[in-house]
């Protein structure tokens, strides 16, 4: 997480700057010389040059694959403002994958959780959201597109439950979501205070507290659904949030911006969202 959010505009990591947001999180230069060391092992990274003078370079795949996924957080960032209620239907993705392809039948499980989705039963999964494209790409890449059905339906019934509320309150660990979000909001909370004072901030404090935040947004953000905000309890916890965290992106931006720098890449991806939000 740490490599990943102080990638700069061009691919390149800074070994320097990398050292430093490490020590300051408690990590020690052993962890980072082992970190990078298994990074470049993997292919995932180039390195160049030697100690802290060094400069870590992504692949293209990399850059693809460790870039927070905008779409849903900007998504995300419209629920909590009213821009995209739900219309009542549910998004139903059905599978029937052989033993065969046991590796691709667990993958596509796999995402379709990470996608947001709820198992009813075997091979049954549904979705508050429109999955439906990303359920595709996701079927097509693992050569199983034609093992897998889409439906919607406005009139959906888990046994007894027909009220969407109930039925979102049992297929999805709400408490979990929301502790998630509350700890989300203690370390955003925080750290505004620190932006908010007017005591200068060195390159690499201010680096340290993106990294602190962004490491605390993926962790919450990464398993939530995104459920309408139709079928959460009031108020949800993840709106505080995300608020809390917009504001800091601004004024980690502002601060950015005033000293002339060219902070990590994340402050980029998530201008307009913050912006938005």
């Amino acid at each position: 997480m740490l490599v990943d959010a102080l990638l700069r505009e061009d691919g390149t990591v800074d070994a320097g700057e990398l050292y430093d947001v490490a020590g300051a999180l408690a990590m020690s230069d052993q962890q980072v010389r082992l970190c990078i060391k298994r990074l470049v092992a993997e292919g995932a990274f180039t390195h160049e040059g030697r100690g802290r003078k060094a400069l870590l370079r992504a692949t293209a795949e990399t850059v693809r694959s460790i870039a927070p996924d905008v779409e849903f957080v900007r998504y995300a960032f419209q629920q909590d403002t009213g821009l995209a209620p739900w219309d009542g239907t549910w998004h139903l993705a059905a599978f029937a994958v052989p033993e065969a392809a046991r590796a691709a039948r667990d993958a596509l499980r796999e995402a379709l959780v990470r996608l947001g989705g709820a198992v009813l039963q075997g091979g049954l999964y549904v979705s508050a959201n429109a999955w439906e494209s990303y359920v595709e790409d996701e079927a097509r890449r693992l050569d199983v597109a034609d093992r897998v059905t889409l439906l919607t339906s406005k009139d959906l019934r888990r046994g007894d439950l027909r009220e969407p509320g109930a039925i979102a309150r049992e297929l999805w660990p709400q408490h979990a979501i929301a502790d998630r979000y509350h700890r989300l909001t203690a370390v955003a909370g925080s750290r505004l205070e620190r932006l908010n004072d007017p005591a200068e901030l060195s390159a690499p404090e201010l680096l340290t507290i993106a990294v602190e935040i962004a490491a605390e947004f993926t962790r919450a953000m990464e398993p939530d659904p995104l459920l309408p905000p139709e079928l959460l309890p009031r108020p949800w916890a993840g709106t505080q949030a995300r608020r809390l965290v917009s504001r800091c992106w601004s004024l980690l931006r502002e601060r950015e911006r005033a000293g002339g720098t060219a902070g990590p890449r994340i402050f980029r991806l998530y201008e307009d969202v913050v912006e938005s939000g």
